[in-house]
């Protein structure tokens, strides 16, 4: 089975080819702000990016006769997790999706290459709106404002499958606890197969990270948002983007925190800790979701790689269960193993509507 990995991000294009299990091509196409900047909306990029992708496969000669193209989902409408077939109602969807994020561009530009090759199928998987919740995790203290999720179910997923394969067990006989530390922060309670509750990583709830401020007073939030100083553009920009360490720090970037904590900068250590004292509250947390019956705490993410965050975060959650470490992400496998599944007639593609 031949198979095509589009992961469209903000500033770059990732994609892989995959033969069966093996890799075949993997390639991350950078994007400038000058070219980004010529187009107005997300998704007018779409024949820019998707000719990029064109020219990469056939630069690397490999031949346009793909069983499936998989694109990273989009933020549309809330779904449960899986596989699903990209369709035209999906499709118009991304086109005026709330959050205009690139991920929406990933089960268009499929669609629109899958459609040029003969029984080739397109789907999409677990993107960061899977909506497993309980029925308890829904409720806010608003009625006009219910709780939402936007995390990193397709990493989150895919690891949880892999710590369950290197067990010898399924994921859904485990409840598990995962930690997906990067620029956004999820936390989910993983409930023998569904995440039943986790934050919006994305739209500011939950501990803050290197870019988002993550949970803050609702009133003081309010009076700054009238307080004249800033526009709904910048604040947006402020809960997602320029908040979290990146307010503190003026960078997002890790490599660029931890050389400043390894040199003795005292401030940026105390608030690399002060944000692994906030993600250790939001794991304890998941454990009361669970009961206390958790059979792992696992953590991912390019954050996972720096030690020191791990260490500190086990100190402070490993008397709720074993702790695990499965640093780093790879969407573009998962996302190739989710297709593979499909067409090897293991797991069934679902219908978007």
């Amino acid at each position: 089975m031949l198979i095509l990995v589009i992961n469209p991000g903000s500033t770059s294009t990732k994609i892989a080819v995959y033969e069966d299990e093996k890799m075949l091509l993997k390639r991350n196409i950078s994007h400038s702000v000058e070219e980004l900047g010529k187009y107005a909306h997300i998704t007018d990029q779409f024949e820019f990016r998707k000719q990029l992708v064109v020219d990469e496969v056939k630069n690397a000669q490999i031949p346009f006769a793909f069983d499936a193209i998989i694109g990273r989902g989009g933020l549309a409408k809330p779904v449960v997790g899986g596989v699903y077939a990209v369709n035209d109602i999906m499709v118009e969807d991304m086109k005026t999706a709330k959050y205009q994020h690139a991920c929406e561009l990933g089960c268009i530009i499929a669609d629109a290459i899958a459609k040029d090759i003969p029984g080739c199928r397109s789907f999409i998987a677990d993107p960061g709106v899977v909506d497993e919740l309980c029925d308890y995790a829904r409720v806010s203290g608003l009625p006009e404002l219910p709780r939402v999720c936007i995390w990193h179910a397709l990493n989150q997923r895919a690891i949880a499958r892999r710590f369950a394969k290197d067990h010898g067990t399924r994921y859904e006989d485990l409840n598990l606890i995962i930690c997906h530390l990067g620029g956004g922060i999820s936390v989910a309670a993983h409930e023998h197969g569904k995440a039943v509750d986790t934050n919006n990583a994305l739209d500011g709830e939950g501990p803050f990270s290197p870019e988002r401020a993550g949970t803050l007073s609702a009133g003081d939030l309010i009076r700054l948002c009238f307080s004249g100083k800033h526009t709904q553009a910048e604040l947006l920009k402020k809960m997602a983007g320029k908040g979290g360490l990146a307010a503190h720090l003026d960078t997002n970037d890790m490599r660029v925190i931890e050389q400043r904590v390894n040199e003795g900068d005292e401030k940026a250590k105390f608030l690399v800790d002060a944000m692994i004292y906030h993600v250790a509250k939001a794991i304890a947390a998941e454990g009361a979701v669970l009961k206390g019956k958790v059979d792992a705490i696992i953590f991912t993410g390019g954050i996972a790689h720096w030690k020191y965050v791990v260490d500190e975060l086990i100190g402070r959650v490993s008397f709720l269960a074993p702790t695990y470490n499965y640093p780093g992400e790879d969407e573009l496998e998962a996302l190739a193993m989710n297709a593979l599944m499909v067409l090897r007639g293991e797991l069934e593609a679902q219908e978007y509507v």
